[in-house]
Parts: structure tokens; sequence; C-alpha cells
């Protein structure tokens, strides 16, 4: 299971945190703990992480013995952390952070830590297409964008519904066309020469 999802910046700052499971402490304290230990390891370690210094974290309440593993990638100034228990694959979680980079890629066409900051709800739309309750649903990359794509053409579209003085958004056209709303009316008096049909 995964328990955790983590993204933050070469100098600690978080830009996502997911957590599946509850924590026993603050996550502040848990994302400053787990950056710690990835900054201080150099670049030719595996990107595997066991460890025993995060259990005052992330140990289990039922007082099993199992032990969580850290599984991170470094893009650019971004690290991409995986919090996982030992029935996860190290090298499947590995395999599945690069579906999920690539898949915020295909969203925002190169996506860099400002994409992670002005378009957090995407993120996480995104995140949860691929994850949820800590269980791996797809990774399939077209099948990832396109869910993505369909539920942001069906967010505009409820926007302009609800909104019909909205322009430009959704199915309705721009300053120049025709703007289907049931107050068709208030149109030609809000913007002069859009006629109504």
């Amino acid at each position: 299971m995964i328990h955790a999802v983590l993204i933050f910046n070469n100098t600690g700052l978080p830009r996502l945190t997911k957590f599946y499971t509850p924590l026993r402490q603050s996550s502040d304290t848990l994302v400053q703990k787990i950056f710690s230990l990835i900054c201080s390891r150099p670049a030719g370690l595996c990107n595997f992480l066991d460890a025993p210094e995060l259990e005052a974290f992330l140990s289990p309440k039922d007082g099993s013995d199992e032990r969580w593993k850290v599984v991170y990638r470094s893009y650019a100034t971004l690290y991409f952390v995986f919090v996982v228990d030992g029935a996860e694959s190290e090298l499947g979680i590995l395999d599945l952070i690069q579906v999920f980079v690539e898949s915020l890629d295909r969203s925002f066409e190169n996506v860099c830590e400002l994409d992670l900051v002005f378009h957090f709800d995407e993120v996480h739309h995104i995140l949860a297409e691929i994850i949820q309750g800590g269980i791996v649903l797809e990774t399939n990359g077209e099948e990832i964008s396109n869910a993505v794509a369909e539920a942001s053409k069906a967010r505009k579209q409820s926007f302009a519904s609800a909104n019909p003085l909205a322009i430009g958004v959704g199915g309705v056209g721009g300053r120049g066309a025709a703007i289907p709303t049931p107050l068709g009316w208030l149109t030609g008096k809000l913007l002069p020469g859009v006629g109504t049909r």
C-alpha cells in the first residue's frame, strides 16, 4: 500500500502532500525529516530509503513490525517521494513516479514547480486518477490524460452553464459569437452588437 505521496522542492518546501494513512505526528515535521534524509544522500545511491528514524512518524498504530520505505526520484528542482510498505515493489513505485511525472508533463506541457503551486487542484486530480486510498488504479498515461481532459471539459461546461454570462468558457464562443443563455435579451444590452439566435 502507498501511505503518502509528497512533492517538495530542493529547499524542502512542500508542493504536494497527500497522506493515505493517519500520522502519529505533524505532517510538516515528517516532510522536513524526509527532506533532510534525501538531500543529504549522494547522487550515486539508490532511490530507496529504509529509514528507522522515521518510525516515530510512520510506524503502524496497530503494533505490527512492518517497516515502511521511502522511494523517491529527483526531477530538476523537485523531489517526488512515495512512502510505501513492504507489499509494494520499489522498482514498481519508481515506474509509478515516472508515470505520475509524465502525466503532469502531458497536462502542463513541461511541468514546473509553478504549475504545482498555481494548479494544485489539477495536480491532485491527476494523482487521484493514478492512486486512490493508497491503491494504484491506473498506470496507462493515455488513460490518465484522457480522464483528466474529460473532467476538465466537464468542469468548463458546468461553469459555462452555471454562469450564463461567462464569455469564452467551454462551448460558449468568444466575444464575436452569440452567447446561448436563457437570458439572451441581456446579452444584447451588456455586449452591444452581439445578437441572440
